[in-house]
């Protein structure tokens, strides 16, 4: 089961989907400045293994993508155009594929890492095989998850950004995360990026050490760069993320 939220209004829908590690909380900005527009209806969901959203026994872009078609079935959304952080990007890409039966207008990718050395992969199954860890405070667990999902006190002092990304279980509290979804890391963007049948417009933070320009612009000649943010841009200027989500609109 995927949860999601949902808001907004008009006749075109906004997919909105969050990076490894965080929920969809994230978009709590974006959404403001999207209900204030009054344009476009917004969905936002907690992608599998994350959030309040069930674990799976194991995880990749292309199972992630069926769950969020299965969600898109259900809602039937005349337009749609699809955001996503990080992670969310290749997601968004692998849904305007065409491969899952969804019909899409155009993508927005912000901040996807697209270089995978190896040591990166290798780094990223060891944390996929690590047991769930517990700890003895709640304040433990969010330090713990600012941490992991990149949303220091400084790129998101709003508490509300942060919903989901905790839990409390039997042995204490925990990351809601389920470790096995960094099994996701090192999906090839080159690919993915190749098959959208949409416009695609990509997006770094002048500061984001994840990704760089030029490793945008290979796909994308008119790729962005959004100053005074790193790699939660989305977080840190909604208000031109909105700007590029509305030239997508256009294009």
């Amino acid at each position: 089961m995927i949860w999601y939220e949902s808001g907004g209004e008009g006749k075109r829908t906004v997919l909105l989907l969050h990076g490894l590690g965080a929920t969809a909380a994230v978009w709590k900005p974006l959404e403001r400045a999207l209900e204030k527009r009054k344009t476009l209806r917004w969905v936002a969901p907690d992608l599998g293994g994350h959030g309040a959203s069930e674990h799976r026994a194991s995880y990749s872009v292309g199972q992630l993508a069926a769950q969020l078609a299965e969600l898109l079935q259900q809602e039937q959304p005349a337009e749609l155009f699809i955001v996503g952080h990080s992670l969310g990007a290749y997601l968004g890409l692998a849904l305007a594929s065409g491969w899952f039966a969804v019909t899409v207008r155009g993508v927005l990718g912000i901040g996807p890492k697209i270089d995978w050395p190896d040591a990166d992969v290798q780094a990223a199954r060891e944390l996929a095989a690590r047991p769930v860890r517990c700890y003895p405070t709640e304040e433990e667990a969010w330090t713990r998850y600012r941490r992991v999902s990149g949303l220091s006190q400084e790129i998101a002092p709003d508490e509300v950004c942060l919903a989901r990304g905790v839990t409390r279980g039997e042995g204490g509290w925990r990351l809601a995360q389920d470790p096995r979804t960094f099994a996701v890391a090192g999906a090839p963007f080159a690919s993915l990026a190749a098959s959208a049948r949409v416009p695609v417009r990509l997006a770094r933070g002048a500061a984001d050490h994840m990704v760089s320009l030029g490793e945008l612009r290979a796909h994308d000649p008119q790729a962005r760069e959004l100053p005074g943010t790193g790699h939660n841009a989305h977080i840190e200027d909604p208000a031109a993320v909105l700007a590029l989500l509305q030239e997508l609109e256009d294009a």
